[in-house]
């Protein structure tokens, strides 16, 4: 107890904390299971639309593409949504490094890294810790890629294989057609489409654009002396410079400190 006053923290201030991070794991509750149920639904879709369109001989591929596009705004309604959740999440993760570490391992609660104003100015000036286009990226490959690889595939199979194996380059036309439009149009389309979120996907597979609290590297400094603290600040530097050595959790200095983002 003696370690976390030493930091300015009176048994107010504890109790506050601990009623806050209370608030932000039951945010952080409630936005997981939004973030379930746009899931659930793009998945129950997916069945329905697969079950129909290997129904019988002349079912239509066409629920597959429908479907295509159903799961599309469900991962931009997801998305949102992880904006939200993404807030609380790093915001647990600083108080568990920072406060509650701390206080399991028997060391001073360290407030000199800064970790606690700017957890206070993420609070004054909220504002999301990744952009948009990471969230879309982000639940592409933890759900909404997989979706979409089985609808593609399920789409291919359909015209290639149900009912018939097509036996030539002719054949594939007609089957890839959907009403009006050709076959070669249809087929352009639907690849213009697949392209779309692996490019999105892989344009956000390094990159942590995150303006949130203090990176783990930089929040762990609990005991060392100044010596070793401007030491660690030369290698996060060095590591900011050497994009090999950031690993899965990105550092970055937008204004004055190091600022991170949890994968």
């Amino acid at each position: 107890m003696d370690s976390i006053r030493s930091a300015g923290l009176g048994t107010a201030e504890i109790g506050a904390l601990a009623h806050l991070y209370r608030g932000e794991m039951y945010q952080i509750k409630i936005w997981r299971n939004r973030l379930d149920t746009t899931s659930n639904w793009a998945v129950v879709v997916t069945g329905i639309a697969l079950s129909v369109t290997f129904s019988g001989t002349d079912a239509s591929p066409i629920p597959i593409l429908l479907v295509s596009w159903v799961v599309a705004i469900f991962l931009l309604f997801e998305s949102r949504r992880y904006l939200y959740y993404d807030l609380s999440r790093v915001r647990v993760r600083v108080l568990k490094i920072n406060f509650y570490g701390p206080i399991l391992t028997g060391q001073a609660v360290r407030i000199d890294n800064r970790w606690n104003e700017l957890l206070a100015e993420d609070y004054r000036n909220m504002r999301f810790h990744i952009s948009f286009m990471e969230a879309v990226g982000r639940r592409i490959r933890r759900a909404y890629g997989w979706i979409f690889a089985a609808l593609l595939a399920c789409y291919v199979a359909k015209i290639l294989v149900h009912p018939t194996p097509i036996t030539s380059l002719d054949e594939l036309w007609p089957r890839a057609a959907i009403g009006p439009l050709p076959g070669e149009a249809a087929l352009g389309f639907g690849l213009l489409f697949h392209c779309t979120w692996i490019a999105i996907t892989l344009a956000n597979l390094g990159t942590q654009k995150a303006v949130g609290p203090p990176t783990v590297a930089r929040i762990r400094i609990f005991c060392w002396t100044s010596r070793e603290e401007r030491a660690e600040e030369h290698r996060i530097e060095d590591a900011i410079g050497n994009p090999r050595r950031r690993g899965r959790r990105a550092l970055r200095r937008p204004g004055a400190g190091v600022r991170l983002s949890f994968d």
